[in-house]
């Protein structure tokens, strides 16, 4: 390792490393037309098995009927194997997603779908929760409590005749205080 920290400067040129770099995107492009065709030779061959050729020159009417019967029983099993084999994917892929939501659960990095501000008002809210039943607009603002003026001055009367708080502690002091505390219960603590 070099003293400074930085990575190790590497053995091969540039123009080799090009160079590589071209061979293996050759021979990945060989390998994918190979492939191409191998799978075509393999549809041919899979179609020559299940699809003989038809020969229907010096057929009878019979025989015609015959064959056409043999061709759709062979067109039922064929589309019954391929629904099997849908039937089976789907299950397949519901299998998969049920295990992938598992695992995410196990792992604990479930990701919260990100949600967008949504600015609704009263009405429009008892509108989507109540359908059809809501009518007209609702004041929210005259279902509020009224506070009248005189009921706050009240309160602060009461709150001035509770006194000076000297008075009180020099009242618990001592003795005869303590007392007090136990013969009220509690006392004004």
């Amino acid at each position: 390792m070099n003293p400074k920290g930085d990575k190790p400067k590497s053995k091969i040129s540039a123009s080799r490393k090009l160079s590589l770099k071209m061979l293996l995107l050759q021979k990945a492009c060989e390998d994918l037309e190979k492939e191409r065709q191998e799978r075509e030779e393999e549809k041919v061959r899979y179609l020559g098995e299940k699809l003989p050729p038809l020969q229907l020159s010096g057929l009878s009417l019979d025989e015609l009927q015959k064959l056409c019967k043999q061709l759709h029983e062979k067109i039922d099993i064929v589309d019954e194997e391929r629904y099997d084999c849908e039937h089976k994917v789907i299950k397949h892929n519901k299998d998969i997603h049920e295990l992938k939501l598992k695992v995410q659960d196990l792992g604990g990095k479930f990701k919260k779908p990100a949600l967008r501000k949504v600015r609704v008002s009263a009405d429009e809210m008892m509108r989507a929760l109540l359908g059809s039943k809501h009518k007209g607009s609702m004041d929210l603002r005259a279902n509020l409590k009224s506070v009248k003026k005189e009921d706050v001055k009240q309160d602060k009367v009461l709150t001035s005749e509770v006194g000076d708080w000297r008075k009180n502690v020099e009242a618990m002091s001592g003795m005869e205080g303590r007392k007090k505390m136990f013969d009220t219960g509690g006392g004004a603590q």
